[in-house]
């Protein structure tokens, strides 16, 4: 499913990390994702989700409201706790365009090979990327090449 790309003035990006009450097996995820994509299609809203160890960080993207909104259902969803928003920006287009969820289960060979963020992958929920919001959204763009 390809999102429609938005006027460019209409496009918000959110970008958030979060833990997961429990953790989540990879048949799990995937179910999950599945869900998402298609309520994302209807909304108009594309991103990626990351995944490791029960620490989660995702971006979304597309209209302001739509993607407030997606925001503040996944703050209150039980499963998550310590959701933590690290950007919400204007941007010109969308870096994930082409999905309605890109999702990644990152192993553990790409934590250790994900320089400069292994923090974030190896500890709960990067405190680090609280201070550089660009870094959380460099570390999806890392990963969207490879996402499914």
């Amino acid at each position: 499913m390809t999102i429609q790309t938005a006027p460019a003035s209409s496009v918000l990006t959110l970008t958030y990390v979060s833990s997961a009450r429990e953790l989540f097996t990879i048949d799990q995820l995937v179910d999950l994702v599945e869900q998402i994509r298609p309520k994302n299609h209807r909304l108009g809203v594309s991103g990626l989700l990351l995944y490791s160890g029960g620490n989660v960080i995702q971006t979304l993207e597309g209209a302001p409201e739509a993607v407030d909104e997606l925001f503040w259902t996944i703050a209150d969803d039980p499963r998550h706790t310590e959701v933590r928003l690290l950007e919400r920006r204007p941007r010109e287009d969308r870096a994930f365009a082409g999905w309605s969820m890109g999702f990644r289960h990152l192993t553990s060979r790409e934590i250790a090979d994900t320089v400069g963020y292994t923090d974030f992958v190896r500890h709960s929920v990067g405190r680090d990327l609280d201070t550089h919001p660009e870094s959380a959204f460099e570390l999806l763009e890392r990963f969207r090449a490879t996402a499914v």
